[in-house]
């Protein structure tokens, strides 16, 4: 017998679902109408087809390629209701505990993956249903592809079906032309503009007549009526955009492999706990009635009240105990307490016991260093207890921070996958509840035992972890890492983020202002050398532009079009004027969307101040990002990029900025690492490395060095650093493959240990199948047991450079530290503000600009002992830019 997958339009039925169902909630409030009525739709269909897979499509809240090629798609629609928004987690979390497959992608849509994957079905053998209330789907349907489209009314499910021959029974064209028809009459619902004037009847007919949008644009002017023939030869174009925007996308890059949709174990224990939160009792009998057996089986206390809590806390043993505050909507729901003897605690915050009253018996515990707490990404924790309790905390250990040291290439480390790394533990149904990137709603559903064992089944976890990873730490030689650098730093981050920096807002809406004027006159100089107007934004429009108007070579045409990403366009930059000026406006364009647009919608209306996250754990060579905003990333090689840091300034008149940053520390590092003498002594006695590097590969005495020599030799320094090939760095300057192996050669014989650590790096990464920094921050390497040469080449080139970046990056830690340290220490009015790769801004207070200026150069530069001296810049400042 022939096997069947049913592929499901999961937005299109839950959207049909929410509206075909009255408004449901459980106790707790929570909506449950979409969510009942898609599981009602697909148990209907399940019960009728008996597929043996099943997957479900999502649409992603981000652009798709039909949202760049044509601004207004879809910008008719109306939000998605807050009743149905809120169910959308919960109905993934219901198709996940199910065991059903779950599509996604950016820049396509849950149409385009149902295409694509119905097509790969055929091709495996395996007949798909797709089921979808657009009819859009109906394109997709053939001689074996059947398209279900489901009506709700009144609670109860019924449906439409079509194969081709349906089709065209019903609409009068073959599902191909159906494509054609919507391209002449449009689509309101995505803002589809197809043809004036030519509506459903007008456009079936033209397609039968002419079968093809082509066709019947070449007979335009045989077509009747006549306005209709008029306006099809007058929005030709628009109608072929409309084309484009209506065909569903058949072969896009997403692997099929059916066993990943296998129906299995649907109605299982933890699908049945879900179901019961949710109270959609018509569907118990459909699943087991089995309880789950979860953390709240442990014996677990619970308390409830003020006076019980500010006793047990009393009485806590000060030995090593985990915590774990429970947060929902960014409310405390209560803290849950873990000690190996004792096991644990859950503290409610409810009727007996306030929020106010849980922190002000808890400062019984984190007031006092004689317990050895143990926490889980802690730096919120930090801050919201000096908001509670009007001090800082002393936390020991973070497991989340142990993990990423740990395993830096990590996605997660959230508590219930350190207990699946680190316990090799899958958490059984109910305890992911509260973790990062779950329900935030579904800890509100929980009974009382639940809620308990949830609780302090988080604060378990963190401690069982702790063991083993404080063995691990051990055995890599990552204490000093870890306790010295990893862990103070997360109170320096969080004063940072606490301090936040001011921002001149009427000097932003100016550099606003600026940037619109100079996005408006680079466009009109676009134009103008284009011959004609055109939407910039469009990489389709101006692929044609560059690729067949201009005749530019070296176009890559795909099935969307030409394409124009940045590697392409530098690479014509020199081709033709209009290609410089593209580069330039995008760069204007990201500076207004994510830096003028997107500081003014963070700032602080009371303070005008930006509060930047700082994030230690998302960069496997250890550094720091930040994000809302994004600061690491401004383009300050562009001057407006530059001026951009104008905006920035001190609190008030009582401060200004000292700005200092390390001079080639990379470069340094590497010499250090490297133990090559020619480039130690030029940095010792404080010589032009560049200019020092352009003497030795090009074979002229030190001073007569050009400028053009220099700065080539420059891009050699900095590219070694980055593992460069001779292709790349033949790319950015501008000269063949042969000179830039001949540079690289005549680099290499001028500093051959350089080459030689590159080679025993590469050499003892593969063996060891890590590669590590000074401070033996590691970075696992299973690149380089790849057989594939370019994932293996990548993986060469991460490890020639991961040791040399992450020991800067671990050198700004230590100096962050050591200035903050020291700040807090001497009782400054002054404070660190900002780091942004190798740079420190600190708003100090202006008595104190010598003695702040004095720790800041003298931390930063005996932050490590290396080989060569670390050398420190710093300048004043009223504004970032004028201090930089």
């Amino acid at each position: 017998m022939t096997e069947k997958i049913m592929l499901i339009d999961g937005n299109s039925i839950v959207n049909r679902a929410f509206y075909g169902v009255p408004l449901l909630t459980n106790r707790e409030g929570q909506h449950t109408n979409g969510v009942y009525g898609f599981l009602n739709i697909l148990f209907k269909l399940m019960d009728e087809e008996k597929p043996d897979y099943l997957a479900v499509a999502f649409d992603l809240h981000a652009p798709t390629f039909r949202h760049i090629e044509f601004d207004g798609y879809k910008g008719t629609r109306k939000g998605m209701p807050d009743e149905l928004r809120e169910q959308m987690p919960l109905l993934k979390e219901m198709l996940q505990a199910m065991n059903v497959q779950i599509y996604e992608m950016e820049g396509f849509e849950a149409d385009d993956i149902l295409g694509t994957l119905s097509a790969k079905a055929e091709e495996a053998g395996v007949i798909p249903i797709v089921v979808s209330g657009d009819r859009d789907l109906l394109q997709l349907a053939s001689e074996t592809v059947m398209v279900r489209i489901p009506k709700t009314k009144g609670g109860r499910t019924e449906t439409e079906d079509y194969y081709a021959k349906d089709v065209i029974e019903k609409y009068g064209v073959t599902p191909l032309e159906f494509i054609d028809v919507k391209a002449l009459m449009g689509d309101a619902s995505d803002n589809i503009p197809g043809v004036p004037g030519i509506g459903e009847k007008t456009a079936v007919k033209i397609i039968q007549d002419y079968h093809e949008l082509e066709n019947a644009i070449a007979h335009s002017l045989e077509i009747k009526p006549k306005k209709a023939s008029e306006n099809l030869t007058e929005f030709q174009e628009q109608a072929r955009i409309s084309k484009f925007l209506a065909t569903i996308i058949r072969d896009m890059p997403i692997s099929f492999e059916k066993m990943q949709t296998k129906i299995g174990d649907m109605f299982n224990p933890k699908a049945y706990d879900l179901v019961k939160r949710l109270e959609l009792k018509s569907m118990y009998d459909r699943f087991e009635k089995e309880e789950v057996q979860t953390a709240q089986t442990e014996d677990f206390l619970g308390i409830y009240s003020f006076e019980t809590a500010k006793i047990f806390l009393e009485n806590l043993e000060k030995r090593e105990t985990a915590y774990h505050f429970l947060m929902d909507e960014g409310k405390c729901q209560g803290l849950a307490l873990y000690q190996e003897e004792i096991g644990g605690c859950w503290l409610e915050v409810g009727e007996n016991l306030s929020v106010e009253q849980l922190f002000q018996v808890a400062e019984t515990f984190f007031g006092d260093n004689n317990y050895v707490k143990i926490g889980h990404d802690i730096k919120n924790d930090i801050k919201m207890l000096r908001e509670k309790l009007g001090k800082t905390t002393e936390i020991s250990f973070d497991t989340a921070i142990a993990a990423y040291i740990l395993n830096p290439t990590g996605t997660s480390y959230a508590y219930d996958d350190l207990a699946k790394t680190f316990l090799n533990l899958i958490l059984p149904s109910g305890e992911e509840v509260m973790g990062k990137g779950k329900s935030k709603k579904a800890f509100s559903t929980l009974s009382e035992e639940e809620r308990k064992g949830f609780a302090v089944s988080q604060a378990k976890v963190f401690f069982e972890t702790k063991k083993i990873m404080t063995e691990q730490l051990e055995k890599n030689g990552q204490n000093q890492l870890f306790y010295e650098i990893e862990m103070p730093l997360i109170y320096v981050l969080a004063d940072m983020e606490e301090y936040g920096i001011k921002v001149d807002k009427n000097a932003l809406l100016e550099y606003q202002k600026n940037l619109e004027i100079s996005i408006e006159g680079i466009t009109k100089e676009i134009f103008a050398l284009s011959g004609e107007e055109f939407n910039l934004n469009s990489p389709k429009q101006l692929g044609v532009i560059l690729f067949e108007k201009l005749g530019l070579k070296g176009g890559k045409k795909t099935k969307t079009g030409y394409s124009t990403a940045a590697d392409v366009l530098e690479k014509l930059r020199f081709e033709h004027p209009m290609v410089e000026k593209i580069l330039y406006y995008r760069q204007l364009a990201k500076l207004k969307s994510t830096y003028a647009d997107g500081l003014l919608a963070v700032m602080d209306e009371k303070t005008e101040k930006i509060y930047s996250t700082f994030n230690q754990t998302i960069t496997a060579t250890g550094r720091i990002s930040s994000t809302e905003p994004n600061l690491q990333n401004i383009p300050v090689r562009l001057e407006l990029g530059r001026e951009l840091r104008k905006v920035f300034i001190p609190e008030s008149e009582e401060y200004c900025f000292l700005d200092a940053d390390y001079s080639q520390i990379e470069l340094r590092v590497l010499a250090h690492i490297a133990g090559d003498e020619t480039l130690i002594n030029a940095f010792r006695n404080d010589q032009d490395i560049h200019r020092l590097t352009a003497s030795q590969v090009f074979h002229v005495p030190f001073d007569e060095v050009t400028a053009l020599q220099r700065s080539n030799a420059k891009a050699v320094n900095f590219g070694i650093v980055y593992g460069i090939g001779s292709f790349s760095l033949s790319q950015d300057l501008g000269i063949t493959r042969k000179e830039a192996e001949q540079y690289i050669a005549a680099y290499f014989a001028k500093y051959p240990n350089i080459k030689k650590y590159l080679n025993e790096t590469i050499e003892n990464a593969t063996k060891e199948g890590y590669v590590a920094t000074l401070w033996n921050r590691r970075r696992a390497m299973p690149e380089l047991q790849s057989n594939n040469f370019i994932q293996r080449s990548f993986g060469e080139r991460v490890a020639m450079n991961m040791p040399i970046q992450g020991s800067a990056a671990d050198i700004i830690k230590i100096a962050m530290v050591q200035v903050h340290h020291a700040l807090k220490e001497g009782g400054y009015r002054s404070r660190l503000i900002l780091q942004v790769h190798d740079e420190l801004l600190i708003e100090t207070f202006k008595e104190e600009k010598e003695a702040v200026a004095k720790i800041l150069k003298e931390k930063m530069e005996q932050a490590a002992e290396l080989s060569v001296p670390l050398d420190v810049d710093v300048h004043e400042g009223h504004s970032w830019f004028e201090a930089k």
